[in-house]
């Protein structure tokens, strides 16, 4: 995987995406996916007493219901400076070609290209 700082159109709308949604729901992290045919799936974390998931997950879980098999991008709007482990686990699941994790302002702290 290679870290770069370019980030294409559809990239910087994913991160729009995950910001509108971290704000509209107050959530720690927000994160938009779009999937091998284009379709995009937003998600926020999800903090239950029976289930927990990141925003990522829960983006990805969309994503998956839906058909998708691979990701051409990843998104995640957190305070967090990187992916957790079990991010990068789901991110790689659907070989994810762009991971992008940015702060709450939209900047982008690391994008990772496979």
């Amino acid at each position: 995987m290679t870290e770069t700082t370019e980030l294409g159109p559809e990239d910087g709308k994913l991160i729009t995406l995950a910001r509108a949604s971290r704000a509209r729901n107050a959530a720690p992290e927000g994160a938009a996916v779009r999937d091998e045919t284009g379709r995009t799936y937003v998600a926020t974390t999800v903090e239950l007493r029976s289930l927990r998931l990141s925003a990522l997950q829960a983006a990805v879980a969309a994503a998956v219901s839906s058909e998708a098999s691979a990701l051409e991008a990843a998104v995640v709007v957190t305070d967090a400076e990187e992916l957790t482990e079990d991010d990068r686990a789901v991110a790689d699941d659907l070989k994810t070609q762009v991971t992008v994790v940015a702060a709450p302002d939209g900047a982008p702290k690391s994008i990772v290209q496979r």
